[in-house]
């Protein structure tokens, strides 16, 4: 049923991350299907604020997300599962839409935390993706 699954990821909040992964690790041994794991470094916003940072600050950043995924994937993922990590840059949501259909996928499972009222008037990260993806999306809550 599904061959492709994007996992989203927060490495810093790894609880509620490990979550999601556990769930996408046990669906991606029932339909031998590949995980995509996905963390998504922010981009700065306006070219003003990145001003503020030291020159090369993002690829530092990007370069050493990188380090640390594998690591967390080597962690976490048992070795009969199939899995390719990927570090993006930009706004979260719609770099993992992005991913998401580059990629072909056929489900995405992210976690998703408690809302708070700054996340009912701002709309967080896992409600974007769930109203836009074309994909079926599994929301792991705490």
């Amino acid at each position: 049923m599904f061959k492709t699954i994007v996992v989203p990821i927060d490495l810093a909040e790894p609880d509620s991350s490990g979550r999601a992964l556990n769930a996408a690790i046990q669906m991606a041994r029932d339909y031998d299907a590949t995980m995509h794991v996905v963390t998504v470094v922010p981009d700065m916003g306006m070219s003003i604020v990145g001003g503020y940072f030291p020159e090369g600050f993002e690829q530092k950043a990007l370069d050493e997300t990188k380090d640390r995924l594998k690591a967390y994937l080597e962690d976490l993922v048992p070795g009969d599962v199939k899995v390719k990590g990927h570090v993006m840059h930009g706004s979260i949501y719609e770099q993992i839409l992005r991913t998401a259909d580059q990629l072909s996928a056929d489900l995405i499972v992210m976690a998703s935390h408690r809302p708070a009222m700054r996340d009912y008037l701002l709309g967080p990260n896992a409600a974007r993706v769930v109203r836009h993806a074309r994909q079926s999306v599994l929301v792991v809550r705490e």
